[in-house]
């Protein structure tokens, strides 16, 4: 999915504020790593007393808040170029009634592409049965740090596919690698605690 380039929404820039502005950077930086990236969400009540205190709507703080953490997305996007193969991988795992597999990785010069699929038997289900939408974040253990970016994903009744851009490209040799896919809730990407590593 390619993201579409930023436009300032104006052409006008208040000078006198500019060191203003770079203090926010620099708390924003501070706040990251004081909290070692993982900050949460401040509480209703803060929120609440922070509106009134300097004179903000709490939904634009919620807003502002809410941002900082979705930082993830706003990555340099690496697009898949120069195809190169299809790698068979075959590996899975099996929880209650579902099966968790990732059957290939489809290879490129600077990146590889991985599909993960989730089937399920819906033969029980009612057809209008309402599930709690969930999807799962991708990291790799291996030798060296990649970067996992979920292209998002589909499916029907009984069958659901994800696919994930990973940058720089995986070795062939899959011996050493680790896929380990966390389960999430939306909105705001909230662990459940189920992991999956393959």
């Amino acid at each position: 999915m390619k993201r579409m380039p930023f436009e300032p929404p104006t052409e006008h820039y208040e000078e006198r504020i500019k060191d203003i502005d770079e203090q926010i950077c620099n708390f924003i930086k501070q706040r990251k790593d004081l909290s070692d990236n993982d900050p949460g969400f401040p509480t209703k009540q803060l929120i609440s007393t922070w509106a009134e205190k300097y004179d903000f709507h709490e939904e634009f703080l919620n807003s502002v808040f809410s941002h900082f953490l979705q930082e993830e997305m706003f990555r340099p996007v690496v697009e898949p170029k120069g195809f190169i193969r299809n790698i068979p991988i075959l590996k899975s795992f099996e929880k209650d009634d579902m099966f968790f597999s990732i059957t290939f990785v489809r290879q490129f010069e600077n990146a590889s592409v991985i599909h993960f699929t989730i089937d399920t038997d819906a033969s029980d289900e009612y057809p209008r049965e309402f599930r709690e939408h969930t999807f799962f974040d991708l990291s790799i253990e291996g030798a060296e740090d990649y970067e996992c970016r979920n292209e998002g994903g589909g499916g029907s009744r009984g069958h659901t596919s994800y696919t994930y851009i990973v940058s720089p490209a995986l070795p062939d040799d899959f011996s050493n690698i680790h896929f380990v896919f966390r389960e999430c809730k939306m909105p705001f990407q909230k662990p459940t605690g189920f992991e999956i590593i393959i």
